[in-house]
């Protein structure tokens, strides 16, 4: 466990999602399958702590994000929200939307590789958390829709106008979020929205296993970098990796490549 934690203890189980570590793996589990995992208010919230804490609970280093039956995750539930959502004041209502937003940005800014193993529709708010993944694999029935125009929203949600443009262009992401159209697998994989796996189970245990077998520091740094250098010019971009890169060169696991090479062996991986 990190050294740097407040005086409150590691979660020990969440109750709106399943969630469990396995050497180094964590994995969550969008669990409604009669609802094609459509979240609910506390859904959004455990989420947003959960990433939140997990990379300051020292037995993860890799996050998979998975729902459970047909669907990958159909958004926000209509019964539970938006109904609720109609009765709130303006307060509320912004008090809702940060929060939505909250669990994107903790999935981006987690110094952790994020896997969306998508393996059915990924609607609305689950199309985001998909795009918030830094790897999103693809079944072949998975499939996007952004359609929050759909029901009468700005298509730009959760950061999903920041997101998409980054990852598809802007002409793109511009059809998808104001059409709102159904994306099937193969026009998502066409467009660079992931990447279709013929056993999506076995495709992402092999990735997140992978990752958690790797040079962890090497891949938060390099997380981190890609999702700050976003919005700075080249100069600093330049600057940012230069620090970067020398702090790694004083790493164990830069030292351990070295002794590896020398010793003409693999190297075994510490994440230090």
């Amino acid at each position: 466990m990190s050294p740097f934690r407040a005086s409150a203890g590691v979660t020990g189980s969440w109750s709106h999602f399943g969630f469990s570590v396995e050497d180094g793996v964590a994995t969550v589990t969008l669990d409604r399958p009669e609802k094609l995992n459509a979240l609910t208010f506390e859904a959004y919230a455990d989420l947003r702590d959960l990433v939140a804490e997990l990379p300051h609970r020292g037995d993860a280093k890799v996050l998979v994000l998975r729902g459970n039956g047909r669907g990958f995750c159909s958004g926000g539930d209509v019964e539970e929200i938006i109904g609720a959502l109609r009765a709130m004041d303006a307060a509320q209502l912004l008090e809702f939307t940060r929060m939505t937003g909250a669990v994107v940005r903790a999935l981006r800014e987690c110094p952790m590789p994020v896997i969306a193993a998508v393996n059915g529709i990924a609607a609305g708010a689950g199309s985001v958390l998909a795009l918030a993944a830094d790897f999103r694999l693809l079944a072949r029935e998975a499939a996007f829709a952004f359609l929050f125009t759909k029901v009468g929203l700005a298509g730009a949600d959760m950061g999903s106008a920041y997101l998409l443009p980054r990852l598809i262009g802007l002409g793109r992401a511009t059809e998808l979020l104001i059409l709102g159209d159904k994306v099937d697998a193969v026009r998502a994989e066409q467009l660079g929205l992931g990447t279709i796996v013929d056993d999506l189970p076995a495709a992402a245990t092999s990735l997140a296993r992978r990752l958690a077998d790797g040079p962890a520091l090497a891949y938060s740094t390099t997380k981190v970098l890609l999702t700050r250098e976003q919005d700075v010019d080249l100069a600093t971009a330049i600057e940012l990796e230069a620090v970067s890169q020398a702090l790694l060169m004083k790493s164990a696991d830069h030292a351990e490549f070295y002794a590896a090479w020398q010793a003409g062996r693999a190297p075994k991986w510490t994440g230090r």
